[in-house]
């Protein structure tokens, strides 16, 4: 079964083997106004944040800077991309069809060329996965992979990957940026070094932490795409000085606008706010293990001490929805509409404590502006609002260097931040499953990680739904993160910047602008 015209609704229909279909539920927020056609032609160069002077090509080591929207949407592509609508599509696999089980996927690659002229072969996909698999690797893709048992080829352009247990997830699995397609090296290794890919570009310059410098390759495989000549990334960490550079046209887009200033930019002439609601949410995470945390009941009172409106108001800025404690929200295509919003209640926070055996509690938050953007307002707030519910909340304001190594994962109550992932099984299994190694509240419940388990292989996306709506539900009222709001992606461009209808898996367009955006006539 071919996957170019599958949809979601006819993803494994009934009980037979069926093409890649996967897909989420339409993103809300802002896609495009009716633009006229893409064309070729023009350079762009964009201000990012995240790069380092210790950036390498190896995908193993790729972090959410300039060097991924480079590779990911440049130079190199996966076997399957997520689209506007967060939809799963074939991008260098032709086809991809799962067993009944959904144990074995076999992939049949295109005829495509890298842009060295090697034909891609089934040897690129093996190496290009077996270098994020292994006790001996780092990467940052190796638990996504910890459930493949084998990758074998059948054939030149054929791949087979057998999993340990069914996941009717996996192709999201293939979509991770870690996992582009590179050359093989000839020893069953990955030829990282070289920088060459399959993508619509070619690596021209990489001056780690500084400057990358793409050019259009003339013989892309996919001929509606990669529309610009040359692309120029920028590292450009401090926020301010992006959109400086974005206002005095020294670049043309750029990523990350702080909803503080996006009223500022949007008076600018000539500059529009590229806006989406996706998955990124800011938790405040405890520690299910550590008193007093370990007392459901207090969880529950600090989860009803929280004025969530109020931090969407005046953290977010408006630019954001309020969240309801448990990290499944309106982009994924299993969010539960139903479940009821929790809300701002000092006096029911007041009957948990009293249910924890409580007249008052003082606990310690850690926060720290690296947690996200307004992180300690949103700290202090939240002080505000759990003081009437007789909870002395002492805010401990953390340095920015090091937050991530010495305090989150850490210390019992902190902020944090979660870009959410395309999948609900994988938001889950990363951050809420027993044993996860980023299990930040450190929480343990049977009855989850049983229907975690089961979801997984499950065929009928009705049972899926329901699943997966009291797994959301087990998270609100038993798990130990605090989640008060999911923001938006918020993004700048100049006018002549153009694209069609916006994905809103991650920023840029879910990173895909270099290769999607064009410039207007």
């Amino acid at each position: 079964m071919s996957t170019h015209d599958l949809d979601r609704r006819g993803f494994l229909r009934g009980s037979s083997a069926a093409a890649l279909g996967l897909g989420m539920a339409p993103m809300l927020g802002s896609g495009a106004m009716a633009q006229p056609a893409p064309q070729r032609g023009g350079s762009v160069r964009i201000g990012h944040s995240g790069g380092a002077t210790s950036d390498t090509m190896d995908p193993a080591t790729y972090a959410a800077g300039p060097l991924v929207l480079a590779m990911l949407g440049g130079v190199c592509n996966n076997l399957v991309e997520i689209d506007e609508t967060g939809a799963v599509k074939p991008e260098l696999a032709e086809s991809i069809e799962p067993s009944e089980d959904t144990r074995t996927w076999t992939v049949r690659l295109r005829d495509v060329t890298f842009s060295n002229g090697k034909p891609l072969t089934a040897a690129d996909v093996i190496a290009s996965f077996n270098h994020h698999r292994g006790d001996g690797t780092t990467s940052g893709a190796k638990d996504l992979l910890t459930d493949v048992t084998e990758i074998r080829a059948e054939g030149e352009r054929t791949v087979v990957f057998e999993l340990a247990s069914g996941n009717a997830d996996f192709p999201f699995v293939a979509a991770d940026y870690h996992l582009v397609i590179m050359p093989a090296n000839g020893d069953g290794g990955l030829d990282w070094q070289s920088g060459i890919g399959t993508g619509g570009y070619t690596l021209e310059e990489h001056e780690p932490g500084v400057r990358i410098r793409l050019a259009r390759r003339e013989d892309y495989w996919k001929e509606n795409r990669a529309w610009f000549d040359e692309v120029t990334l920028l590292t450009i960490n401090d926020p301010t000085a992006r959109q400086n550079a974005l206002v005095t046209g020294e670049v043309d887009i750029i990523n990350g606008v702080p909803t503080s200033t996006v009223h500022l930019l949007e008076r600018r002439p000539g500059i529009d706010i590229v806006e989406v609601t996706g998955s990124a949410h800011y938790p405040f995470p405890m520690h299910c293990d550590a008193a007093p945390f370990d007392d459901v009941n207090v969880r529950l009172a600090l989860k009803h001490a929280i004025n969530r409106e109020e931090l969407v108001e005046k953290v977010l800025r408006g630019h954001g929805v309020v969240g309801n404690d448990q990290p499944i929200g309106p982009a994924y295509r299993f969010h539960d509409a139903s479940l009821e919003q929790r809300s701002y209640d000092p006096d029911r926070a007041r009957h948990h404590l009293r249910e924890a055996g409580l007249d008052s509690l003082d606990v310690t938050l850690s926060t720290s502006s690296a947690a996200f953007s307004g992180a300690v307002d949103a700290s202090v707030l939240f002080q505000q609002s759990a003081a009437e519910a007789g909870i002395n909340l002492n805010v401990q304001t953390e340095p920015a260097d090091g937050y991530w190594s010495n305090v989150w994962l850490k210390d019992p109550f902190c902020a944090g931040y979660w870009n959410g992932r395309p999948t609900e099984d994988w938001m889950f299994s990363m951050v809420y499953a027993q044993g996860a190694n980023w299990n930040e509240t450190h929480w343990q419940n049977d009855r989850f990680n049983t229907l975690l388990r089961e979801a997984r292989v499950e065929l009928d996306e009705s049972k899926r739904a329901a699943m997966y709506a009291e797994m959301q539900q087990l998270c609100r009222d038993d798990g130990g993160a605090i989640i008060p709001m999911f923001a938006n992606f918020i993004d700048g461009k100049a006018e002549r910047i153009q694209h069609g209808t916006l994905a809103s898996n991650r920023f840029l367009d879910g990173w895909k602008a270099i290769e999607r955006w064009w410039v207007a006539a």
